[in-house]
């Protein structure tokens, strides 16, 4: 690669981060970091219409959030700002009006109502080849009839004039030669009436300012691949275009259709990075952050989505990413969304992650429960006790609630239908000979006084663990009853055995 590599996430504040844009930005960062590249972020705020409100620092605060942090930003300008659209608007028509000039667009007057009409009058109406010559632009009104309605202001859009019966075609990074017949392709509006450029028009704009080498951008954008193409050509910039990626789509479980908010909605599992407020209905659409994932083990899933080093390796840090990632490897298909299995990935960083690097998050997971934890030492070593059974943050909770507060209430239907005199006259003389110095000899003095009792051990462990617990679940229970302490563990067998003769 002869330039230094300058890649973007070109994002729009509109709302939520979709997993398939974080992806995006990702496969960006990787390939940027790969070649010791320039990750850029480009704010493309220039539909007035569908901006929000908080949606541009909302997308920051994901990048930051998975460790994809841009180079170049709105809040890191380099060389080559301003990083938002909006902030370009002078820039576009000065383009827009050199492909009127140079022969490549043209000015449409058209009115809503002319379209609209047009639209009954032509099923599927395309403006382009076949119908331009049947509005009212500047290909079919003279000079100065042009003139005059520029004159006064006569609100207009500027399209570009697609040649007939050509063969547009450029190399894709991921899927080889691609080519599309002109025929097919509309007559897109490059500047919109409030002067504000469409993407069409700005994407090549800033590529070119920004000086971006490689172009990664979701496969649903292949269809308007033959306009940039077009626009980088006349506007006689062909040798500067950056090379072009169409990524896969992120698919619905069943594999059917990309994957949408919707699906997300339907079957209970977040698409966004983060929650997202809306802020006009206030609704919270959840986010994977706040359901309880790790943003290593978000980011790992996201990569596999499409991509793998060629290994039967699953489980891969940011920096080992960086390391291995190649566009080569880049699939065509699109990927399946499996939310077990992105859940399966969070599992297994959370069972490899220190109980230092958890305990932050956990302990603020205990406080919103309504319990502190007053002994770090003492949370770091019930993290490990506890972490290979669980799956998201939150589980924490339900897994060691017990270990800072005493149970409130017991699974009793699990312990009293065999529940007799001679098992509480059991625990009581256990309680009252505790020994807890470590969970192996505690086991083996259970195990002679069961057996001296004449009982199994095994009908006695799941009482224990209910006293000590209050339900069917947990690490072992002589780890349990060691972490808790003598006074602690004697203190809730008395309690339980009163619950269980009542």
């Amino acid at each position: 690669m002869d330039k230094k590599v300058r890649v973007r996430f070109a994002p729009s504040p509109t709302g939520g981060l979709h997993l398939g844009g974080v992806r995006t930005a990702l496969f960006n960062y990787l390939f940027a970091k790969k070649h010791n590249g320039t990750f850029v972020l480009r704010v493309e705020d220039t539909d007035q219409n569908r901006f929000v409100e908080g949606a541009e620092e909302y997308i920051v605060n994901c990048l930051n959030w998975c460790g994809i942090t841009p180079d170049e930003s709105p809040n890191k300008p380099g060389a080559y700002g301003p990083y938002r659209q909006s902030e370009r608007k002078p820039s576009y028509r000065k383009f827009a009006e050199q492909l009127i000039s140079d022969g490549y667009a043209y000015y449409a007057f058209d009115t809503p109502e002319d379209l609209d009409a047009k639209r009954k009058e032509i099923p599927n109406f395309q403006y382009g080849q076949a119908t331009r010559m049947q509005m009212r632009n500047s290909l079919t009104l003279t000079i100065s009839e042009v003139e005059d309605l520029l004159a006064v202001k006569t609100p207009h859009v500027i399209r570009i004039k697609v040649p007939e019966n050509e063969n547009v075609h450029f190399n894709d990074l991921i899927r080889g030669d691609v080519s599309f017949e002109t025929a097919i392709v509309d007559d897109k509006v490059l500047l919109k009436a409030d002067g504000m450029p469409t993407y069409h028009l700005a994407v090549v704009v800033d590529d070119k300012a920004m000086e971006i080498t490689h172009a990664f951008r979701g496969e649903e954008w292949l269809p308007s691949a033959p306009i940039h193409i077009l626009l980088w050509k006349y506007l006689g910039w062909e040798a500067d275009m950056p090379q072009w990626a169409h990524l896969p789509l992120i698919l619905k479980p069943d594999g059917h259709g990309k994957l949408s908010k919707r699906d997300g909605d339907r079957l209970g599992f977040p698409v966004y990075a983060m929650n997202w407020t809306d802020p006009k209905t206030g609704d919270v659409t959840k986010g994977f952050k706040e359901m309880g994932f790790m943003p290593e083990a978000f980011v790992n899933m996201l990569a596999l989505l499409g991509w793998n080093d060629g290994t039967e390796q699953e489980i891969f840090s940011l920096t080992e990413l960086e390391e291995k990632f190649s566009i080569e490897r880049i699939s065509k298909a699109g990927a399946k969304f499996d939310f077990e299995k992105a859940k399966w990935y969070n599992h297994e960083w959370i069972k490899t992650e220190s109980a230092e690097r958890l305990a932050t998050v956990i302990s603020e997971e205990l406080k919103n429960a309504g319990i502190e934890v007053k002994d770090q030492s003492y949370l770091n070593t019930v993290i490990d006790l506890i972490k290979d059974r669980c799956t998201l943050l939150p589980d924490f909770v339900a897994q060691s609630a017990y270990f800072f507060t005493t149970p409130t209430a017991y699974d009793s239907a699990a312990v009293k239908p065999k529940w007799t005199a001679e098992k509480a006259e059991f625990f009581t003389v256990f309680g009252s000979t505790l020994n807890l110095s470590n969970a192996a000899d505690a086991e083996a003095a259970f195990k002679a006084l069961a057996e001296g009792k004449g009982f199994k051990p095994g009908e006695l462990m799941l009482p224990f663990r209910i006293m000590l617990v209050g339900g069917k679940f947990g690490p072992g229970v002589f780890d349990i009853a060691v972490l808790l302490g003598e006074a602690e563990t004697k203190s809730r067998i008395e309690k339980a055995i009163a619950v269980f003769n009542s």
